[in-house]
């Protein structure tokens, strides 16, 4: 059975009172939000408070959700979006770098040296995403991070296909200039050992 018609399912059942299905949608849903969440926001506990009302709002209103119109995948990036926003309008600025938690360390069976760099690398990409302004952070982090197709980030921000593309282009500019630096020789950033930094950063 498809996922999108299995979480369809799961989602009359759980708008029913079956605990057991919202949890199985919770547990199939709940990392690629709140990973969305905290790379918008910079704040673990904002970011969970973010996920925990997608699901909530999901729950008190199935009815929002329309199957014909996207994913329930796709909703529940687009209801993160739409609170991450609210929070940056409260606010009333953008959330600092100096408020993330420490990157999840990296394997031991590494050399200290090269662990050091990886950690100094995932450290200045994390400042030059969050450098980014808030609409090149997303499309960046839907695209790079959670592998969602252009179509996709169109329907979440609900801009045009060609606004995504120009969004994910300055962001990519912007990051290469800025880390510029810490790439060697002609690589490009997607590419080899960066891209494994930016999707963990």
């Amino acid at each position: 059975m498809p996922e999108r018609t299995t979480d369809e399912a799961l989602l009359t059942r759980a708008g029913e009172g079956d605990q057991a299905a919202f949890l199985e949608l919770y547990d199939r849903h709940r990392q690629p939000i709140f990973r969305f969440a905290y790379r918008l926001l910079g704040e673990v506990d904002i970011a969970e408070d973010v996920t925990h009302d997608c699901f909530l709002s999901l729950i008190r209103k199935p009815q929002n959700f329309r199957p014909e119109r996207a994913s329930l995948r796709t909703y529940l990036f687009a209801a993160a979006r739409n609170l991450a926003l609210k929070y940056f309008r409260d606010a009333g600025r953008e959330t600092g770098l100096d408020d993330m938690t420490e990157e999840p360390q990296l394997s031991s069976r590494q050399e200290p040296l090269r662990k050091l760099l990886d950690e100094e690398l995932a450290a200045e990409v994390r400042r030059a995403v969050f450098s980014l302004s808030p609409l090149q952070r997303e499309a960046l982090v839907l695209f790079e991070y959670e592998g969602l197709s252009l179509n996709e980030i169109a329907e979440i921000t609900g801009a045009d296909v060609g606004a995504v593309k120009g969004r994910l282009y300055r962001a990519r500019e912007r990051l290469k200039s800025i880390l510029r630096p810490y790439l060697s020789g002609n690589r490009e950033l997607n590419s080899g050992r960066e891209i494994v930094t930016l999707r963990e950063a």
